[in-house]
């Protein structure tokens, strides 16, 4: 970890070209009218953790305070923290293994990695390489499954709280289906979860995500009763996973006979509302969309994982065509890398093959402010605005040889957002900032 020493409360100014979005852009080549703001040679004024004010450098230089420290990046762009929407800490060290289909997945790698997750040193280890490693892809929110176990979400909230983050996670639910070791039983999780939410919900920058895995791992009590929590504190969060593999919907249709599809399996249980994430849901048709955006809740779209695992190509537009918003997530260890440019890399490959291309505006969006408003936390980050608290990305577009001379190249923001977006890795990522605090710097020792 390469926290900064510099205090949350200490003044700053970063200089470097400044974007941010106020709207969703469209799908158009061009972005919508009032979409985009971009700064060439802005500066960014941060106080307490928030930012207090930008400008172009020219005009606001003169109203900085006398020895205000200014911190130069002129030839590199600044945007907002990316967010990932889904994501399982405790699947880092089994990523890139062998993949078969989802269910055997599961069974090979997942169950058995998570068991470890019993010891608290383990736990306290490995969430904090987790931090280190979103840190330095400019992550600076996710929604995380944890494992079964509560001492993982300690461990991943001691962790976040040290560094100053904002992050939701949860314990995941699951009473059924799964090795024992990782089985709770109903009002067991249920009363480990009311404890966490007791002791992390609301604290700092942190907020507490209900996590049952998804429906085959929980009988119909344990999903009453999760959906009961949220009914009692709608400031709860709420992630599962929905339609990822043809092989689960088969598995859900023989263990929910009484609902008629598997989206129903969570509407009966009173799980889809607005701040409800449900991961991958590929195999969907026009009228569960259309139920879903009608709660508001949201479609994590994990490209990466879809590809490897095999599961299919998500429909993009037909979700947006039914108002439904979407979220786009690393869904780390199915997912192939943590980093945000990544996603969108993938997700733009998935959407040429479905005929549904995806610009480079609407994809720097959903990293940022479309994910924020997916999450609900757009009130807090996801643009770079007076007020909003002060998670940043430095980028560089010339990062390597060959991102130098594709992005010297470029005529236009598109062109170098494009250029990011498929050629970009960690090593794009110069900087991260989390509440006005330098929280990763490429270049330090």
């Amino acid at each position: 970890m390469s926290l900064d020493v510099m205090t949350p409360d200490t003044a700053r100014v970063l200089r470097a070209d400044l974007l941010s979005f106020d709207t969703d852009p469209g799908e158009g080549d061009t972005p919508a009218a009032g979409s985009v703001r971009h700064i060439e040679d802005g500066a960014l004024w941060i106080e307490n953790g928030r930012i207090r004010a930008l400008d172009a450098w020219a005009r606001l230089a003169p109203d900085l305070p006398e020895g205000i420290e200014v911190v130069d990046h002129r030839g590199k762009l600044i945007v907002p923290g990316f967010i990932d929407s889904h994501v399982h800490y405790v699947q880092l060290e089994i990523m890139a293994s062998w993949g078969r289909q989802l269910l055997d997945w599961l069974n090979d790698y997942t169950f058995p990695e998570e068991c470890r997750f019993a010891v608290a040193e383990h736990a306290r280890a490995q969430s904090g390489a987790f931090l280190d490693e979103m840190l330095r892809v400019g992550t600076t929110t996710a929604q995380v499954f944890c494992s079964s176990h509560p001492g993982s979400v300690d461990a991943f909230f001691t962790e976040c709280r040290e560094r100053g983050l904002r992050m939701l996670a949860g314990k995941v639910l699951m009473d059924r289906h799964a090795p024992e070791a990782l089985c709770d039983d109903t009002r067991g999780g249920i009363r480990d979860s009311e404890r966490l939410i007791a002791d992390w919900h609301g604290r700092d920058r942190l907020g507490y995500s209900l996590t049952p895995r998804f429906a085959p791992t929980s009988t119909r009590a344990q999903l009453d009763a999760t959906g009961g929590l949220l009914r009692t504190d709608p400031s709860l969060w709420l992630q599962t996973h929905l339609a990822e593999n043809t092989g689960e919907l088969d598995w859900v249709a023989e263990l929910f006979p009484e609902s008629r599809d598997y989206l129903e399996v969570y509407e009966q249980s009173g799980l889809v509302g607005p701040r409800s994430t449900f991961a991958h849901g590929i195999h969907l048709d026009q009228e569960m969309r259309g139920r879903l955006a009608a709660r508001g809740a949201n479609l994590a779209f994990c490209p990466s994982s879809n590809m490897f695992l095999g599961s299919g190509l998500f429909d993009r537009l037909a979700a947006r065509e039914a108002g439904l918003a979407i979220s786009y997530a690393s869904d780390v260890g199915g997912g192939t890398d943590l980093s945000g440019l990544a996603t969108l890399k993938t997700a733009y490959q998935v959407g040429q093959l479905r005929g549904q291309p995806l610009t480079a505006w609407q994809g720097f969006y959903g990293l940022t402010l479309g994910n924020a408003r997916a999450l609900s936390l757009d009130d807090h980050i996801g643009r770079l605005a007076p007020g909003m608290e002060a998670d940043l990305v430095v980028l560089d577009p010339a990062a390597t040889p060959l991102m130098a001379r594709r992005t010297a190249r470029s005529q236009s923001l598109a062109e170098t957002l494009f250029a990011l977006m498929m050629l970009g890795d960690d090593r794009t990522v110069a900087e991260t900032w989390s509440g006005g605090r330098r929280a990763h710097r490429r270049d330090a020792p």
